[in-house]
């Protein structure tokens, strides 16, 4: 099922009358800043290439 172009109008219409302007504003800056803090945290969490493959002189005997 595809969202023409009038129905997203018509979704729009109808969140900025249950919502208000002022509401869908706020929400849309709580989301996008949540958005910002997922990214940063998971690239803080990724790990580095150098530590994912183990060196091979380490095995010398």
């Amino acid at each position: 099922m595809k969202l023409g172009t009038t129905e997203i109008i018509l979704i729009i219409v109808l969140a900025l009358v249950l919502f208000g302007g002022s509401k869908l504003a706020g929400l849309g800056g709580a989301l996008g800043k949540s958005i910002k803090d997922f990214k940063s945290a998971v690239k803080e969490d990724e790990p580095k290439e150098s530590a994912k493959e183990p060196e091979k002189d380490e095995k010398k005997e």
